[in-house]
């Protein structure tokens, strides 16, 4: 769809609607451009294609049971939606998960960020036309989605992740099929990179391309791998530790270039930091139980698990009746795959919460795509898109 209109300046030029049904804008993210010739004079995003309520729905649910709405908000890392969720729950019921459960849920969340960084590595050189690789990380992608189906009976919406700790224990042998998976990945990375990172064409298409200065990706309130590789050096695991994060060692990538080629190579380096953590997770994962003893939170542990009938109806009661949460405030953030994801959560004393509002990275990123847009031909528009790695279902939530 297109049609001509007269420029201020006198010039011709056209708009253009790209997307929603476009491969690159993944269906649902609709794109108003102005073009003169194949030069991008001006790009609007239009959004709200993929719109599902979860926020408000959430006010309808316990608090158990919202746990089901939030791994849909961004359904490439929803683990770590459940994270972020719960431990700000458990930030108003004043809970702290044993050891075991966090360290587990940093192994779980670092699994999820390469699995979501598969993704985009994928989708995004396949849109620049390097299919190969969209195979190879799909087939990568699939070993770690066979760890989630493992330990929870899920592969993408595990709601693994509950208010006190985790839902199951592990399964017997987990940590070594972990270990034994891990230690197929630096080869499989190090064939990514010889694929593309020296690639004459990658490097013409991503090189001094959507360049993002640091001024501009603090103006639009940029995060994660998009911020970081454009100077800015803040990362939520470290800066702002949650879930024993402050416990594992582990380097932030950051780029100072801004453009596509440095947000491909952060995303890169971050697969590598992310499998030293899972590493140290394995090697220190501490003994003890899974939950929190909170009886009217949790399924009771210990001595206070009577019979397993008797516990089954009481977690079965929690789940549909929900438990009261006392009144407040509360802002968790956590470092996601694409930048900083938070929940803000009121409650009103109820079993259900009184306000859900999410702060998705997605959003805030993808105000930057103008900038990175407006100059540059239309070919590298598609470049652009996929370098900021935007999931839609976290923008229009």
């Amino acid at each position: 769809m297109f049609q001509e209109t007269i420029a201020p300046v006198g010039k011709r030029t056209m708009i253009l609607n790209m997307g929603p049904q476009h491969p690159s804008t993944h269906g649902v993210l609709h794109l108003i451009l102005e073009l003169d010739g194949e030069t991008i004079l001006k790009a609007t995003a239009d959004i709200g294609f993929l719109h599902t309520g979860i926020e408000k729905t959430c006010e309808a649910k316990t608090y158990h049971q919202a746990i089901t709405l939030t791994e849909r908000i961004d359904y490439l890392c929803p683990l770590t939606n459940n994270l972020c969720y719960v431990l700000a729950v458990e930030k108003l019921l004043g809970l702290e998960p044993p050891s075991r459960a966090q360290w587990m849920r940093v192994m779980l969340n670092e699994l999820t960020r390469i699995g979501s960084h598969l993704v985009w590595l994928g989708t995004h050189a396949n849109d620049i036309g390097a299919t190969t690789v969209l195979l190879y990380c799909f087939r990568e992608r699939e070993e770690i989605l066979n760890l989630f189906e493992a330990v929870s009976g899920q592969r993408m919406m595990t709601s693994y992740f509950r208010v006190g700790g985790l839902a199951l224990e592990p399964p017997a042998g987990f940590l070594k099929r972990v270990e034994k998976v891990m230690a197929t990945f630096p080869d499989h990375i190090d064939e990514y990179e010889e694929l593309l990172t020296r690639n004459r064409i990658w490097m013409a298409r991503t090189k001094s391309v959507g360049i993002l200065t640091k001024e501009d990706a603090l103006d639009f309130a940029v995060s994660g791998p998009t911020a970081r590789a454009s100077g800015i050096d803040w990362d939520l695991r470290r800066d702002n530790p949650y879930s024993s994060y402050d416990k594992f060692s582990f380097r932030v990538p950051l780029r100072a270039e801004g453009d596509i080629y440095a947000r491909y190579i952060v995303r890169m380096e971050e697969m590598r930091e992310s499998l030293k953590i899972v590493r140290q997770a394995l090697e220190g994962m501490p003994e003890g139980p899974i939950q929190v003893n909170a009886p009217a939170v949790v399924l009771p542990q210990g001595d206070n698990r009577k019979t397993e009938m008797e516990a089954l109806i009481q977690q079965f009661k929690i789940v549909i009746d929900g438990f009261c949460v006392p009144p407040g405030e509360v802002y968790q953030a956590v470092e996601s795959p694409r930048g900083e994801m938070g929940y803000y959560i009121v409650s009103d004393g109820t079993a259900h919460p009184y306000r859900v509002k999410v702060r998705s990275p997605s959003f805030a990123n993808l105000q930057a795509l103008p900038r990175l847009a407006e100059g540059r031909l239309l070919s590298d528009l598609v470049a652009c898109i996929g370098s900021i790695d935007i999931v839609l279902g976290e923008i229009d939530r």
